[in-house]
């Protein structure tokens, strides 16, 4: 028994993956291509995505928004989970990235199920709340430029229906959070959303050890 969480070796964490993981080809082949970009290290990793597989199918959720897509791992991801009615309104600003990502949307046969709205976030984001959406979807996942991280957190919560679950990732900046030297734009971004989910009494907030952190918000 233990009293705290335990603390994954590289030995440990392999053994993870090999009782865990359930990569489909294109999400592997994707993962693969992405591991040769200069930015590689934005891409989520194969168990993270794959928890939010199971999230998506636990919630029995058919609308989700993601803010970042990058090369499209995420949204991909959620999109095989989803029901043939379910749509993502994936939110990205870089056409080259999200231009990899639908080519395997493609390549997976779920191209449809993903709306591409290549636009600052929270221009999108106001104009789904403006066109009447607010309480309308199940899932918010928030992967985008952490210092604007308070904002769509407060949209997205805006966004979620009763219920809704909001996941922040990137919630330790890899470690940075701790560290009150650090006072870069990115790790205050994401140190203040973290305490807005952990005092907000409007949600259920957990702190996942998962990745790089994943912060979970259920919505009341």
């Amino acid at each position: 028994m233990t009293n705290k969480t335990v603390f994954l070796n590289d030995a440990l964490y392999q053994y993870v993956l090999e009782h865990t993981l359930r990569e489909p080809d294109v999400l592997r082949q994707l993962r693969e291509e992405t591991s040769t970009h200069t930015m590689a290290e934005m891409q989520i990793c194969p168990e993270q995505g794959q928890f939010m597989q199971m999230l998506v199918k636990l919630m029995n959720a058919k609308k989700i928004i993601e803010l970042g897509v990058f090369t499209g791992y995420s949204s991909l991801s959620m999109a095989l989970a989803l029901p043939p009615e379910g749509q993502i309104t994936a939110c990205d600003i870089n056409e080259e990235w999200t231009g990899i990502a639908k080519r395997y949307w493609e390549k997976a046969e779920v191209a449809h199920k993903i709306d591409l709205r290549l636009a600052p976030a929270l221009d999108t984001l106001d104009a789904i709340i403006a066109d009447g959406q607010a309480e309308t979807y199940d899932l918010a996942f928030i992967d985008a430029d952490k210092q604007n991280s308070p904002l769509y957190y407060e949209k997205c919560l805006t966004l979620l229906r009763s219920g809704g679950l909001l996941i922040l990732d990137n919630a330790f900046k890899e470690g940075a959070v701790i560290d009150l030297d650090n006072q870069r734009n990115q790790v205050n971004g994401i140190r203040e959303t973290n305490e807005i989910i952990k005092n907000d009494e409007r949600v259920d907030p957990f702190l996942l050890p998962l990745a790089d952190g994943l912060f979970l918000a259920r919505k009341h």
